[in-house]
């Protein structure tokens, strides 16, 4: 058992064993969506999978992270009020009957429903698993082990898209979503026996005004994000009113929350740098990233024609980074300070993206492996600083709330990114591949129009036409390249601007092992200021 004494308190006794049980419930909500991805092609088959159009493609993902990212702060306060551990289990629940049904479903309709099921349950999971952590480690061990759940997430995006290709080769489409129902049973089975329950014991009166206007705006801001990239057009008064919505119901939530005594969040703490400049940070980070999601797994299958078991199997050094170098983050930070890591981290990493500028048809495999480890190698290195900045910023009582802004912010932005910069490729492809479709003869405008819309469009066509179609080929590898250079030098630019913002405003050292003090005016938040024992949450117990 941990020696605790009034200068040094002990963590849980079975904290490490903890931590590897809230790896596992974060391995199975991260690995789905990776998996997923080398699945759409076989979804849209209308004879081995389910005829699925692009875009009731585009809503099996896009129903998961409207509902994702709309309940992660809901869900991260209700953790905090009615049990941390109990929400968790709650939402591995959801999530497991959410793949059960994806796995099943009949036809678009069903397996887009079913996806937000997987939404519901994964927002109920994702920020338990970091306000836990919080909970269960003292600030001495916090970094490490923040540092292996940053892995962690490296790692599912990593061997997520072999294991759907190795899945795919042998079993039909519905096994991407069945593999995740037997994973959630050991879940379940080892935080009932391990993971210890905590919860804010002084909470405060409830703030469901709050609460709600939080839902509909980022609902409405991420529906409005998604719509854009789905259309190509931030022009659409759907997206706009949408986006315009969204931003005014926040802008009013964090007007409300300022205001009263018993805040769901308590919008001071951004004034602490350590707190605001991390999550723009993580916004500028995962943004970047986006794009380089979006269009390498196009440029994998459909340029280079790799099948989806040799895109997925590619992957791999992303996640031996992710694994290698997110717990060792920990000590560089208390070495050389959160600043200069997450910098150098952020710095490595927009240089990766940017290299994408330079790779065609002909690139080595090995160069394009060799930029995918430094890719995660500097994820690794800047996510960790990010993330204990965060936690560290805010009292131990509202881990879970903290947790859910961490994961929002990377939700929208990633979603953005995918929007902005999903549309930049879309233009760059329709100006390069329009005059090769144009020249087609007997082809009706409304079937050039559809196929001009992606390359997988392009290369349907191609394919339907026989070997008039074959000299789509060629011209339709070459716009989607344009496109893909010109998204990873503005993800590059994206990236760079992250490091310089981190080095003007990021607090450097601190005292090594220490949490960050949130500063007088975090305690003038009323809800925020405790003293001595009674701020210590009264849970985590042996």
């Amino acid at each position: 058992m941990s020696v605790q004494t009034p200068d040094r308190p002990a963590g849980h006794r079975r904290r490490w064993a903890v931590l590897g049980v809230l790896v596992i419930c974060l391995l199975v909500v991260v690995l789905d969506n990776t998996i997923l991805n080398v699945a759409l092609r076989v979804i849209s088959d209308p004879e081995i999978g389910l005829g699925a159009s692009q875009s009731e493609l585009a809503w099996a993902i896009n129903s998961y992270t409207l509902v994702f990212a709309g309940l992660l702060f809901t869900w991260g306060v209700i953790g905090d009020r009615m049990g941390r551990k109990r929400v968790l289990m709650f939402g591995l629940v959801v999530f497991g009957l959410g793949s059960f049904a994806s796995a099943y479903a009949q036809d678009p309709a069903q397996l887009i429903a079913a996806r937000a099921v997987m939404g519901l349950g994964g927002a109920a999971v994702m920020p338990q698993t970091l306000s836990i952590i919080t909970n269960v480690f003292e600030p001495e061990q916090r970094a490490r082990a923040i540092g292996i759940w940053a892995g962690a997430v490296g790692l599912a995006l990593g061997i997520g898209p072999p294991l759907g290709g190795l899945l795919l080769a042998h079993f039909w489409w519905g096994s991407v979503f069945l593999i995740n129902v037997p994973i959630v049973v050991v879940a379940l089975a080892l935080m009932l026996w391990l993971v210890p329950e905590s919860r804010n014991e002084r909470p405060g009166r409830l703030d469901p005004l709050g609460v709600l206007m939080s839902i509909v705006g980022l609902v409405l801001l991420v529906y409005g994000i998604i719509t854009a990239g789905e259309r190509g057009s931030l022009a659409d008064p759907e997206v706009y009113l949408s986006i315009a919505a969204g931003a005014a119901v926040l802008a009013v939530f964090v007007w409300h929350e300022s205001r009263i005594e018993h805040p769901a969040l308590n919008v001071r703490l951004f004034r602490n740098p350590q707190l605001s400049v991390a999550v723009l940070a993580i916004m500028l980070m995962f943004f970047a990233l986006a794009g380089v999601i979006f269009f390498i797994n196009f440029y994998w299958q459909s340029v280079r024609e790799f099948s989806p078991l040799q895109a997925g199997l590619l992957v791999i050094p992303v996640a031996v980074a992710q694994v290698v170098f997110a717990p060792i983050s920990s000590s560089l930070v208390a070495r050389f300070g959160p600043r200069l890591v997450c910098a150098s981290g952020l710095a490595l990493a927009s240089l990766a993206l940017g290299s994408y500028a330079l790779i065609d048809r002909t690139t080595p495999v090995w160069l394009i492996e060799v930029a995918f480890f430094a890719q995660g190698t500097g994820m690794a290195v800047a996510m960790t600083p990010t993330t204990v900045a965060i936690m560290n910023a805010v009292p131990r009582e509202q881990a879970g709330a903290a947790s859910a802004v961490q994961n929002t912010a990377r939700q929208v932005a990633t979603a953005l990114g995918v929007a902005v910069l999903g549309a930049l490729v879309s233009a760059f492809y329709r100006s390069g591949i329009g005059p090769a479709l144009d020249g087609l003869d007997g082809v009706p405008a409304p079937v050039r129009s559809a196929a001009g819309e992606s390359i997988e469009g392009t290369m349907a066509l191609a394919r339907s036409l026989g070997a008039p179609g074959a000299a789509l080929v060629e011209p339709a590898k070459s716009a989607f390249l344009s496109g893909m250079h010109m998204a990873a030098l503005c993800s590059m630019g994206i990236g760079l601007f992250g490091m310089l913002v981190v080095l003007v405003w990021m607090p450097g050292r601190r005292a090594r092992g220490g949490p960050a003090a949130p500063g007088p005016e975090v305690a003038a938040g009323g809800a925020t200021r405790q003293s001595g024992a009674g701020s210590r949450t009264a849970t985590a117990r042996d």
